[in-house]
């Protein structure tokens, strides 16, 4: 093949010759990355698909003209009629006219369908139809500035809980933060993962976006649990009681032990849940879920009750890539002989989603009942693993010889692979985008808010050859305008607002994009300098962002200025290069000392012992008095972290390790009722709260 042609096939699949780094450098991947990135496609891609007279999927913005070119190939001109079908029930038609349909320009929001007939030939397509913005909150119309808590659900502690954040907790939390008047709680992502594997316990690393994680059922507050004599028997027995009081005093979160116990005593309340006398108007409710659900519920259930069977019986089960050939595909005849054989089985994780859903729900509807703005916001992972349910179902839309990640930079010069499975650009748009449609309105229940990680994989993303190191990667394009349409749509429908995780390197293509969608940007105190050099006044943020001052992937408060997180990355090799570690450090001295120059601008005290260098003193009221400073941002969204209230220094995540620390396991320091009854606590709150409406703190 010619180099011409393959820079052909290379430019069709999306694969992009270069991008601009940190330093606005370019960079070329080189053909051979290129070439393994192709041959990950598996031969699908546009050139590869019969191309018919209509496109597989055409959006429209509401209210803009609207027409559509017949795809040519013999250059004849074909004459009929075209019928669309609306959402609605209603119907448009029209004549085909020099290869061209002209459609109304008031075409109702939605997804439609056409159809075309041209003598012998006839074709059908999608047609949506979307807004041009995302849902804006009453108050962000009114430019009101709101605030909320980013917790990680797992790390709450709770005299009730089984040794891990759960629903109650969340309730619990929803209730004393509302009190003192935050508007919203921040999700970290509650997506499916492996109860299975339960120390796969990254919320990023999902087996599936569009089902939940029922490790947050919060089990003794199911009315069939509380119901069955067998299962209170069980629960008050002294050495469940003695196993619960170990979990819930621990300070790191035992998985294995915990879902242990979980599913035990989910299986008993099933078990209460399926006797002909049980509650029948809940058993309905159920069988409306089970319907509602369809065949993605199915799927994940069996999944669910397949790996847990298969991994009872065999070592090493990790996902259906370690299955029995025969378990390998879902719509193979083995699995719907197991969904027959185990029909109670695959009914009980289906029943545990229902429970998580509904619960989850009583959330949000508490929200909406003390009147919160959003209420929640949940979090939506990047991508899924490569053998979890979501693979399972279709292959075809997933590249599984690749991974997505990030290429490398000074903070990562290794770069970063993420070991997920990225969408296949173009299969997506062959099934019209049902499955982000699907995805995206999962991830929009129950909530007000919807935090996108990583929001440039709308615009492409760095894939790499699965094993191969993340240097050796490219960027392939995806269809940015049509998804963020369809990402306002059904953000209007949901009335739900979309925060967009835009840190690091953002190419100039998608910020005005995003900006224009309505979409928020993501803002870290710690990365905001102006031109000058200067640490950001806060009155310079833009309205339409989210600022907080850390997240799950970064030291927490305390960390940052003593420099805990750099003996971390020293104890577990996540700087293998001193130059670039020295580096860092300069770094965070020189934004310490323009941090401190803006709090005495401020007129904030700084305490003796708290200065730029690396290993400063950061005690708990100078921690505070930070976080009362930046309260103050123009951002229209601010949010804070319970370990910063705490004054605690352990992260929850260590990006760049696995196996090395403990992530996704550290636990709050204290439980929920011990945070909201502390005067300090308390009185940051409230400085906050005051802050956010614009008075003295």
């Amino acid at each position: 093949m010619t180099k011409s042609r393959l820079e052909r096939e290379f430019a069709d699949a999306g694969i992009q010759r270069y991008f601009f780094d940190e330093r606005g450098l370019r960079n070329y991947a080189p053909s051979a990355v290129k070439k393994q990135i192709l041959a990950s496609f598996g031969g699908n891609t546009p050139r590869n698909f019969a191309s018919g007279l209509l496109p597989p999927v055409k959006v429209f913005y509401h209210n803009s003209p609207a027409y559509l070119r017949l795809n040519q190939h013999t250059g004849r001109r074909y004459h009929g009629e075209w019928r669309l079908q609306l959402e609605n029930g209603e119907c448009v038609q029209g004549k085909i006219k020099n290869n061209v349909l002209n459609f109304p320009r008031d075409l109702p929001l939605g997804y439609h369908q056409l159809t075309l007939k041209c003598g012998q030939h006839a074709a059908a397509t999608t047609i949506i139809v979307a807004p041009r913005q995302c849902y804006q909150l009453p108050e962000i119309q009114a430019e009101k500035k709101l605030w909320g808590s980013c917790v990680q659900l797992y790390t709450l502690k709770s005299e009730s809980n089984w040794g891990v954040g759960d629903f109650g907790d969340l309730r619990q939390f929803l209730a004393e933060f509302q009190q003192n008047g935050g508007d919203f709680i921040g999700l970290n992502p509650i997506h499916a993962l492996f109860p299975a594997n339960p120390e796969g316990a990254s919320p990023y690393s999902p087996s599936s976006r569009k089902w939940l994680n029922i490790i947050y059922i919060d089990v003794a507050s199911l009315p069939e649990f509380q119901q069955s004599a067998v299962a209170q028997q069980w629960y008050q027995s002294l050495e469940i009681q003695r196993q619960l009081a170990q979990l819930r005093a621990a300070d790191w979160i035992d998985y294995s032990a915990v879902l242990a116990l979980k599913l035990h005593g989910l299986k008993l309340a099933f078990a209460q849940f399926q006797q002909a006398d049980g509650d029948q108007p809940r058993q309905a409710q159920f069988e409306r879920f089970l319907q509602a659900g369809g065949e993605s519920l199915r799927v994940q259930a069996t999944f669910d009750a397949l790996h847990a069977d298969l991994s009872a019986r065999f070592a090493d089960q990790w996902g259906w890539d370690c299955w029995a050939a025969e378990y390998q595909d879902y719509h193979a005849g083995a699995v719907a002989d197991f969904q027959r054989e185990h029909g109670d089985e695959v009914r009980f994780y289906a029943w545990l989603q229902w429970c998580a859903a509904e619960q989850l729900e009583a959330c949000y509807q508490f929200c909406r009942q003390q009147k919160m703005p959003i209420g929640l916001y949940r979090d939506l992972a990047v991508g899924v693993t490569p053998n979890g349910a979501e693979t399972w179902l279709d292959k075809s839309l997933f590249c599984l010889t690749a991974s997505i990640g990030a290429p490398p930079d000074i903070l990562g010069p290794q770069g970063q692979n993420w070991g997920l499975a990225p969408m296949n650009p173009h299969v997506l748009q062959q099934q019209a985008y049902r499955p982000f449609i699907e995805m995206i309105r999962a991830n929009m229940q129950s909530c007000g808010a919807l935090r996108i990680d990583h929001i440039m994989c709308l615009l492409r993303l760095w894939w790499v050859k699965c094993g191969d190191s993340a240097k050796n990667g490219a960027y392939v394009a995806y269809p940015v305008d049509d998804l963020i349409a369809i990402l306002a749509l059904e953000s209007q429908r949901q009335q739900c607002m979309i925060i967009g995780e835009d840190l690091g390197t953002v190419p100039k293509a998608i910020i005005s994009k995003l900006k224009n969608a309505g979409i928020f940007s993501y803002k870290i105190f710690y990365f905001e300098f102006d031109q000058k050099g200067q640490s950001r006044a806060l009155a310079e943020y833009p309205y339409q962002a989210m600022t907080t001052l850390s997240t799950h992937d970064l030291p927490t408060v305390n960390g940052y200025w003593r420099g805990h997180d750099f003996e971390l990355g020293q104890q577990y090799d996540v700087y293998p290069d001193p130059n670039i570690l020295a580096i860092l450090q300069r770094d965070r001295v020189n934004a310490k000392a323009k941090i401190l120059q803006r709090l005495r601008e401020a007129e904030i005290e700084i305490p003796d012992g708290v200065d730029e260098s690396l290993h400063s003193a950061c005690p708990l009221g100078f921690n505070h008095d930070l976080q009362r400073y930046v309260a103050a941002v123009n951002s229209a969204l601010f949010g804070l972290q319970p370990e910063d209230w705490l004054g605690m220094s352990e992260p929850v995540n260590i990006p760049g390790t696995s196996t090395q620390y403990k992530n996704w396991r550290r636990r709050l320091s204290r439980n929920i009722s011990d945070i909201f009854a502390d005067p300090q606590i308390l009185q940051l709150l409230q400085a906050v709260k005051q802050g956010r409406k614009g008075q003295a703190g």
